[in-house]
């Protein structure tokens, strides 16, 4: 990381701030939200969000990435499998603590990654560090996830994520007993007003819907099934944190440590399970399913004990 100092150019006073940061740097405009959300611009020694507009005058004091690949770098995933291939698609069961693809301040493994180790050719399309991505999983959440090799399925998947035409289900481990046993969420998500790199429910986000049902009841946690009807980041996590039944182990959205600890989770307990869509060549529905990975299946014996 290296700091350059920006001054505002006349043309961009009045501009958001990610926006002309984007078309000052030359980065990506999801590269140029992820400096901002992790506090890496300053006018006066003062962080400046995303949605600021830029004033004349001022100098923007820039925290920029050094260098890098301008695509994902070929590295073996012990544990990633491939669940279905053909020349449009490629569906992998991701594990956890692995990326979707290369981002600002992430050194791990990604799935993109991964794929190029195993030689599998992905879309063209889309940012250089994110080519072929249509839909993505938390770091540390596992499962069902979905890349398009062929730029026509890149295309087509996109706009069907966007009108929410997959059906995606997930089983999440949440603390507590939820009451009722199914229900909606039904609460607007957005960057947390104080954390930027945290999402939160707030006034004024974007529409988030979340469908579950308690799937069974132990002492101290229920085990859920769970339909997103939208796809926010963090949405899972963010709905259940802000009713009071944060995910077990994930901490950063208020999980009770010691109930980490019993499990011997260090990550959130979520599974993307089942991913349902219509082919995006083909048209023909398909579906995909991922068992519990280990940690999870050990973390749900040790909160089945009394």
């Amino acid at each position: 990381m290296s700091l350059r100092l920006l001054p505002v150019p006349e043309g961009l006073v009045g501009e958001r701030l990610d926006a002309a940061l984007a078309r000052m740097t030359g980065l990506s405009r999801s590269r140029a939200e992820e400096i901002c959300a992790h506090g890496g611009v300053r006018v006066d020694g003062r962080e400046v969000r995303k949605s600021e507009r830029l004033v004349a005058g001022t100098t923007l004091e820039v925290d920029l990435p050094d260098p890098r690949p301008a695509g994902p770098v070929a590295t073996p995933v012990e544990g990633m499998g491939l669940l279905y291939e053909d020349e449009d698609i490629v569906v992998v069961d991701k594990p956890p603590g692995v990326a979707a693809h290369p981002s600002m301040g992430w050194d791990g493994p990604d799935v993109l990654g991964a794929l190029a180790a195993m030689r599998v050719r992905v879309a063209t399309s889309g940012a250089a560090e994110r080519q072929g991505i249509v839909s993505r999983l938390d770091v540390g959440t596992s499962g069902v996830m979905i890349v398009a090799k062929g730029e026509r399925a890149y295309s087509v998947l996109k706009r069907s994520f966007r009108e929410h035409v997959p059906v995606k289900v997930y089983h999440a481990l949440v603390q507590g007993h939820l009451d009722p046993s199914s229900g909606t969420i039904d609460a607007p998500i957005g960057r947390h007003p104080g954390r930027q790199w945290r999402m939160a429910v707030v006034d004024g986000g974007r529409e988030s819907v979340t469908h579950y049902d308690v799937m069974e009841a132990m002492p101290l946690a229920n085990l859920v099934k769970v339909r997103l009807e939208t796809g926010r980041t963090h949405q899972i996590r963010v709905h259940f944190s802000a009713v009071g039944h944060p995910c077990v182990g994930d901490e950063a959205y208020g999980a009770d440590p010691a109930l980490g600890a019993r499990t011997g989770l260090r990550r959130q307990w979520l599974h993307a399970v089942e991913l349902s869509l219509p082919h995006p060549v083909t048209g023909e529905w398909m579906g995909f399913s991922s068992p519990y990975p280990a940690d999870l299946v050990r973390a749900l014996d040790a909160l089945r004990l009394p």
